[in-house]
């Protein structure tokens, strides 16, 4: 097919074994290398290329090198399968099936198709490796700066994920095409929020996303401007989020442990357009001094002194909002207020008390109301 040697930039020629022998690798080895980058067995048909060929060979320079071991050399293979496998159906959709879909009287999908991937395959190659690099540059930064960063060090970071509400019932009213239009609004937005305000996108699983970042203020600055920005469209259903901040095991990409999963669990018991935070992420806050200590400013989130004073001046019939501006709620310094809500018991977690999450200013038209 003159489209996938295009692609390929070669023929298909070798055997499996051919391959495996022309790289100086074993048959086993080789055969795990193909399947962990996602590829069915190909018994001894003619299928693979030079191209082939050399992948298996430098992946196993590198082993021989002692730069990877066995077990990282078949982790590269997988995680990098894996990722540029959803990059390729994403834009094989984008790009073809949009342009290719009217094709000219007499000719096949497959002539329309090949002038196009023909411009654009160099294009995205080196826009791909651009971005890797980019990508790889920022994961070194903060792989260096966490030798000076004890919650880095030790692996904490807060985690946040964000749920469409109501979007299985949602799914059955819908055409297809809508139903694909919303879920790709829903992750563009969801990913431009968390990039723009300085968190990382781990995955997206349709109508929910999980993200993480360094710092809680950040996963809460997050949480909340996406609960905002989605609130807008009428399009979409309401959101609920709901973050954890904590120990967090990280492998090829993802994110997994008991942070994960009570991040997951607060989402599932989130009001609709609320955030919800557990009691880490709350000392967390309070650390990184966005939200006023416990204690110091009940659920307004107000500095040491600042609830008394409104009190007293209550007290003698003194209208809140005539109050002095030195206890002008807009010239506060928190960012964020939490409110204590009900403990409740968390399926494998044990009781669990959330606290709801707001911005400050939320909380002054709250006070003022």
């Amino acid at each position: 097919m003159q489209l996938e040697q295009l692609i390929l930039d070669s023929g298909r020629q070798y055997t499996p074994f051919q391959a495996a022998r022309q790289a100086g690798v074993s048959m086993e080895l080789a055969s795990r290398f193909w399947r962990a980058m996602g590829f069915a067995d190909i018994g001894q048909s003619r299928a693979l290329t030079d191209a082939d060929v050399i992948a298996l060979r430098r992946l196993a320079g590198l082993v021989e090198a002692g730069l990877l071991s066995e077990t990282m050399a078949i982790q590269v293979a997988r995680s990098t399968g894996q990722t540029t496998a959803r990059l390729a159906e994403w834009q094989i959709d984008t790009f073809l099936e949009h342009l290719t879909a009217a094709s000219e009287p007499g000719l096949t999908r497959a002539e329309v198709a090949y002038p196009l991937v023909e411009l654009l395959l160099p294009e995205l190659e080196q826009f791909l490796v651009y971005v890797w690099r980019r990508q790889l540059a920022a994961v070194t930064g903060r792989v260096v700066q966490a030798a000076e960063d004890v919650d880095m060090q030790s692996g904490r970071l807060a985690v946040g994920f964000a749920d469409l509400v109501g979007f299985t019932r949602l799914s059955r009213r819908l055409e297809d095409e809508e139903l694909g239009e919303l879920v790709e609004n829903f992750e563009i937005t969801c990913a431009d929020l968390v990039a723009g305000r300085g968190g990382r996108l781990v995955k997206t699983l349709g109508d929910e996303i999980l993200y993480v970042a360094d710092e809680a203020a950040t996963a809460a600055d997050i949480g909340l401007a996406l609960v905002e920005t989605l609130g807008k469209d009428d399009s979409m259903p309401a959101l609920r989020v709901g973050m954890a901040f904590g120990a967090v095991t990280t492998r090829m990409g993802d994110v997994f442990g008991t942070t994960v999963n009570l991040a997951s669990r607060l989402t599932s018991i989130a009001p609709k357009d609320a955030v919800l935070v557990d009691g880490e992420m709350a000392a967390a806050l309070e650390r990184e001094s966005v939200v006023a200590p416990a204690g110091a400013g009940g659920a307004l989130g107000l500095p040491p002194g600042a609830a008394d004073a409104l009190a007293a001046v209550a007290s003698v019939g003194i209208d809140p909002q005539d109050r002095p501006a030195e206890v002008d709620e807009d010239a506060l310094p928190y960012r964020f207020q939490l409110q204590p809500m009900w403990r409740r018991p968390v399926r494998g977690l044990g009781l669990v008390e959330p606290w709801l999450l707001r911005r400050r200013s939320e909380a002054s038209e709250g006070f003022r109301g």
